[in-house]
């Protein structure tokens, strides 16, 4: 079974209060596209008062080496995916829909049904592009709001009926257990059948792998990691939760899982990781 790995700069990078270098990104970027990566989430198009890391995105795409990975950029609202269908280079578009109200609110400055008015206008407007929509909080959340499985499943179906194909099961703040993990998947085998389902999970260093096998044996194909395992959301808890660590699943999966992956490369690019994320935190 082969194995699509979405590799997520911007994620590690987006909680970093010290301003990186525009010529470090490109340097970085370019090095994790040697890697060959199925996805790269390199930017983000969203208000630089919100994420101020990235308010070069637009910088960023222009001076990037293209490969065969395919680049992704994460939007917040139609502004951003008219900024985005400006730049052929981008492939994938990425919005955030939160299963909590509350974290909509803070991610996106928008409720749960604006969000969905806010998908189908981007739907429209990146109809050229593959749009990818991160559940975010689909395994549980710190608001003591209700949630269960159901909640989760009836988000995704809401996406699905509006013509969403692809959604990433986020695990925003790293809640995600075995036996939650499986209890979601449980309820979507028996009512969604037309979307891709893939899974972006933070995680402490001690628990990753459980997270990752229990998606695994219910079906899941595509991942999303950082090198080093940095990063998280800045606006969802006080504490960074990381990603998972992309050696780490490289070093899990068989390789026959993933033939593409440039391991010479993958070695450059943790030489520059440990550079940047040691002298910018």
């Amino acid at each position: 079974m082969e194995i699509s790995l979405t590799e997520c700069p911007r994620d590690a990078m987006q909680g970093i209060k010290e301003f990186i270098p525009t010529e470090i990104k490109i340097k970085y970027l370019n090095s994790l596209l040697k890697v060959n990566f199925n996805v790269l989430d390199f930017g983000s198009f969203v208000s630089p008062k919100a994420i101020p890391q990235m308010q070069d995105t637009s910088e960023l795409v222009t001076e990037l080496d293209l490969t065969d990975t395919k680049l992704l950029s994460i939007i917040a609202n139609e502004r951003g995916a008219e900024t985005a269908v400006n730049f052929n280079q981008i492939d994938v578009v990425g919005f955030p829909f939160s299963v909590s109200e509350q974290f909509q609110h803070l991610n996106t400055n928008s409720s749960q049904q604006q969000s969905l008015e806010r998908i189908k206008n981007i739907l429209d407007i990146c109809s050229d592009k593959h749009v990818r929509i991160y559940l975010s909080m689909a395994f549980g959340n710190p608001y003591q709001e209700k949630w269960n499985p159901e909640l989760t499943l009836k988000w995704a179906d809401a996406l699905q009926h509006i013509g969403v194909k692809e959604i990433v099961l986020s695990d925003t703040i790293g809640a995600a257990t075995p036996s939650i993990i499986h209890s979601v998947y449980e309820s979507f085998n028996h009512w969604i059948s037309n979307l891709e389902i893939n899974c972006h999970f933070h995680s402490s260093p001690s628990t990753w792998k459980e997270k990752i096998e229990a998606a695994q044996v219910n079906g899941c194909k595509g991942f999303d990691s950082a090198l080093k395992g940095i990063g998280g959301c800045p606006l969802a808890y006080d504490e960074l939760v990381g990603n998972i660590a992309t050696e780490n699943l490289i070093a899990h999966f068989p390789s026959e899982a993933l033939t593409q992956i440039n391991h010479e490369a993958l070695q450059e690019s943790m030489v520059l990781a440990d550079q940047i994320f040691s002298a910018y935190h």
